[in-house]
């Protein structure tokens, strides 16, 4: 008899044990088809813009520098870092974005509710008006630094409760901390003209105008952000089901939070310190990524990670085309795809969906 109840109860639970490795290999198929979508639209970067150059000629830049062709120097001085600019900033703010939402356990939140963004601003702010810095290789430790410091002032304040670091203290922190550094720049915007021009440009994030040097300096930052941001996933699912539920399956959930923030911090800073503030690519790819994958934080990270570039390089490419000959910065064009994804995403909220 107790054997056939066994039978029976394996029976019934045949079905999903045999769907996983179906999942798991359609959740790898469409990530390879993503990766191929991101490899489309780097070449796509490299031919299309004001001056439109064959993919031949794209090709032939790369492999043989030639300072005498215009469209050699073109593809390698200008395209290919705006290309692996876009190529960091996607990875970093997508991967970015699925933690915060993670960790506040929060739908809605993004890079931004750390203070991260408004921390660089600052930094920014005070290396262009009062020491004269000018040039984004110049002022890119002065935004990673910001950050920094704002996150690890957001994390201390909320962590004076009784209860530490919870979801709730660090977004309350965070936007209490946002609304005083706004406050600071707009005084430091209106007593200096030149400032305010300035920081304009850099504060509307664009991945134009970015060389090498800005690259290999913050390139490392991310990278350990990258590593930290992937071996996440099982924890984040763990404080999914609550911070309580999280301890019992003997997590040490402010050990998690910490390490977890530390990752936020280099993704955020050094996107931010790369290309400006780029708005709501942070909250809008995990989203994307979760209609794909399900609930499981394992899966939404990596697809994070490839279709936050998409959306940053797919955004450059229309930002090109848009307003030729002049082009539209990718902040302009992230701002504009992003609204309506907020829209909904609310609309979903007060509906009583997930």
């Amino acid at each position: 008899m107790r054997a056939n109840l066994l039978t029976v109860s394996d029976t019934r639970h045949a079905p999903d044990v045999l769907a996983r490795p179906v999942r798991r290999t359609r959740l790898a198929v469409g990530l390879f088809l993503v990766a191929a979508v991101l490899v489309i639209l780097c070449l796509l970067s490299l031919v299309i813009g004001s001056r439109a150059i064959p993919l031949g000629a794209a090709w032939q830049a790369l492999s043989q520098a030639d300072p005498g062709n215009v469209d050699a120097v073109v593809v390698r001085q200008l395209r290919v870092p705006r290309t692996i600019v876009g190529l960091f900033v996607g990875v970093a703010l997508g991967l970015a974005g699925a933690l915060m939402q993670g960790l506040a356990r929060n739908p809605l939140a993004d890079p931004g509710l750390l203070g991260v963004n408004a921390g660089a601003s600052l930094a920014v702010v005070v290396a262009i008006g009062f020491l004269g810095i000018s040039q984004p290789a110049g002022y890119v430790w002065f935004a990673f630094g910001g950050a920094a410091i704002a996150a690890v002032v957001v994390y201390s304040i909320g962590s004076m409760g009784r209860d530490g670091a919870t979801p709730m203290t660090l977004a309350l922190a965070g936007a209490a901390l946002t609304a005083l550094i706004q406050s600071a720049i707009t005084v430091i915007q209106l007593r200096d003209v030149t400032t305010f021009d300035q920081f304009r440009f850099w504060e509307i994030g664009a991945i134009a105008g970015r060389d090498m040097d800005v690259v290999r300096q913050i390139a490392p930052f991310l990278i350990l952000g990258v590593v930290v941001a992937l071996s996440r996933g099982r924890m984040l699912n763990a404080m999914a089901l609550g911070g309580d539920v999280a301890r019992s399956l003997g997590r040490r959930v402010n050990v998690d939070r910490a390490v977890t923030a530390v990752g936020i911090v280099l993704l955020c800073g050094g996107a931010t310190a790369m290309a400006g503030p780029i708005a709501f690519v942070g909250l809008a790819i995990p989203h994307a990524a979760r209609l794909i994958t399900g609930p499981d934080f394992r899966w939404i990270l990596r697809y994070s990670a490839l279709l936050g570039p998409v959306l940053i390089l797919a955004s450059d490419i229309v930002g090109r085309v848009v307003a030729q000959p002049s082009e539209l910065q990718v902040g302009v064009v992230t701002a504009l795809v992003g609204a309506p994804v907020l829209v909904v995403l609310v609309r979903r909220r007060r509906a009583g969906r997930p």
